[in-house]
């Protein structure tokens, strides 16, 4: 699509070299539905890549949820592939409307010429991976940035490959998928929208996270809504929403996370208990839904008044003498484990 229609540019680089070039690059742009080139001037050398890459790391999350949402649609509520394909055309018209949903509907519905049978069911569930998406990890790791819905697309990709793995462990405990039936699975489809939806604009804030700590430690200057605005065309991850997220941070440039915006964090609110009705349902009967768990569990740490790091911190202490500190007064602190468990000063 790309060649026929104009991709999504993200170029790195001089500010010198894009008043040369940058006239070019938007001609031969995608084009947003406003008109507007879907290119800009992400920053000095080795920016643009950067963006390029955690736009692929979205990208796997994106697909990985929406693998997640068929799985539930079939195996929970009992739908066959060209019925899913109807809800996701359905889905398309309204707030997650996007390529990606839109090519779900198609590959969904299209029947293979030889068996007669899904073509969704005739290939085989073993998906590959050229390593943009692994990339971001690794990436975000280096950055201590949490981006955990991207790894759990990249490990589901890596265990789908482990064929002698998963047939030695087909034999093990564990539920099987029920199917609903009738106006239970139409409530049900209504709840996996929800989590759906929730779960993308997780993926989306670890995403934009990820490229404005990656600005942050190579001194780029990297506008996020800027970045929004041209993926709004000529990329796999074009969205509707793009539009939302471009508005959160040309409102609010230091926006620390797209869960802030108080839009965002209204929908999030409104979708927050089918979200964990459709992951409860999920562990009833043993669907695998790695992207959705992870985006939810990201979602209640970032909500929560503690966390358990703090009995990390203390076992650190205990084995390491890595100290920690206090919450009621300043500095650093090791407490004499293997002696009187006083306090020091560190």
């Amino acid at each position: 699509e790309g060649a026929l229609h104009g991709p999504s540019i993200m170029p790195g680089g001089s500010a010198e070299s894009y008043k040369s070039l940058g006239p070019m690059l938007e001609k031969i742009s995608a084009k947003a539905a406003d008109g507007a080139p879907c290119v800009t001037h992400v920053g000095p050398d080795g920016a643009g890549h950067f963006v390029k890459m955690v736009h692929n790391g979205i990208e796997y999350a994106d697909m990985q949820l929406i693998g997640e949402a068929y799985q539930l649609l079939r195996d929970v509520a009992g739908h066959s592939p060209a019925q899913i394909a109807e809800i996701f055309r359905t889905w398309n018209t309204g707030r997650l409307d996007s390529y990606l949903i839109e090519i779900t509907a198609e590959v969904l519905a299209h029947v293979d010429a030889a068996t007669g049978e899904p073509f969704v069911d005739v290939v085989v569930d073993r998906a590959e991976q050229k390593g943009t998406g692994r990339w971001t990890v690794q990436i975000a790791l280096d950055l201590g940035v949490p981006v955990s819905g991207i790894a759990e697309a990249v490990f589901a990709r890596s265990l789908s490959g482990h064929a002698a793995l998963r047939e030695a462990s087909r034999h093990l405990a564990g539920p099987k998928a029920s199917p609903l039936s009738g106006s239970e699975a139409a409530a049900f489809a209504d709840r996996v929208e929800q989590a759906l939806y929730a779960s993308k604009i997780v993926s989306y804030t670890q995403g934009f996270h990820e490229i404005a700590a990656g600005g942050e430690e190579y001194g780029w200057d990297i506008d996020l809504g800027a970045v929004s605005a041209i993926w709004r065309g000529g990329c796999i991850i074009r969205a509707a929403f793009l539009d939302r997220i471009r508005a959160a941070y040309d409102a609010r440039p230091d926006l620390p996370s797209l869960l802030s915006d108080d839009t965002f964090a209204q929908e999030i609110a409104a979708a927050q208990d089918d979200w964990r009705e459709v992951l409860a349902a999920a562990t009833r009967q043993g669907v695998p839904t790695p992207g959705f768990a992870a985006a939810l569990a990201y979602y209640d740490a970032l909500r929560a008044p503690r966390l358990p790091a703090a009995l990390t911190q203390g076992q650190r202490d205990f084995f390491g003498a890595h100290t920690y500190r206090r919450v009621d007064r300043d500095g650093t602190f090791h407490t004499l484990w293997g002696g009187d468990r006083s306090e020091v000063t560190a």
